[in-house]
């Protein structure tokens, strides 16, 4: 049994350039960072999956987790400020596996198609446990068939925000893969305004040749976009 979660923290270039309210929400991107390291830290599941991570939330959450695991791709692109100035020390942005106990690096890697999405792949025993991004537009055909070319093989847990619901995430990935269902009553992984086109549920749990069970979405109050989805493995 894996217990596993997955979360997009929301780097802040990106919160900055695509929400004009965002400043005023969070006028204080330390206590940000805070919020969002005490949601990871109070987390008892074994694997978190975390994209969009600032360097300066890394930081923040190495400091709180010594005793955890970090698997860490650093894309080679880096967030450009297109609004205000960055508020950031660092502002890489980066995608993150962190493991309570012992895993073994498989593979990561920006995606050919866009240099800011991409994986982070780990062994965990004999299951390949799978972090990733995946671009919201047409290049994402091609990053589904990356990730299928990854995970060929044995039993795999894929984690991340696929910017699709999980009808697309499921088709575009083959038969062999299931996208964890979520209970009726589940809040939205990404909320958006009433009327919004984009799908509400684009964060998702994928299993191969396992079982997923006790899905939930838990609400984390407003640190993120995002909230963060959770469940358990076997």
């Amino acid at each position: 049994m894996i217990t596993v979660a997955t979360w997009n923290v929301l780097h802040r270039v990106h919160a900055d350039n695509w929400d004009s309210s965002f400043s005023g929400r969070w006028p204080e991107e330390k206590v940000r960072i805070e919020g969002v390291t005490g949601v990871v830290a109070g987390r008892s599941e074994q694997v978190i999956a975390l994209q969009e991570v600032s360097g300066d939330q890394l930081a923040s959450l190495r400091e709180a987790l010594p005793g955890r695991e970090f698997h860490v791709l650093r894309y080679p692109r880096v967030p450009r400020p297109r609004r205000v100035p960055s508020v950031l020390e660092d502002r890489g942005e980066f995608l993150v596996l962190i493991v309570d106990g012992t895993a073994r690096d498989f593979a990561a890697g920006a995606f050919t198609s866009d240099p800011g999405k991409g994986y982070v792949a780990v062994l965990l025993d004999e299951v390949l446990v799978v972090a990733t991004h995946v671009t919201g537009d047409d290049r994402r055909g091609g990053q589904f068939a990356r990730l299928a070319e990854l995970t060929a093989g044995g039993p795999v847990v894929l984690l991340g925000d696929f910017n699709a619901p999980a009808a697309e995430v499921g088709a575009a990935l083959g038969p062999d893969y299931t996208v964890a269902a979520l209970p009726a009553a589940a809040i939205a992984t990404r909320p958006r305004s009433s009327g919004a086109e984009k799908s509400q549920f684009i964060d998702h749990v994928v299993t191969r040749g396992l079982a997923a069970r006790a899905t939930a979405v838990e609400d984390v109050a407003g640190v993120s976009d995002h909230n963060l989805v959770r469940a358990t493995i076997g």
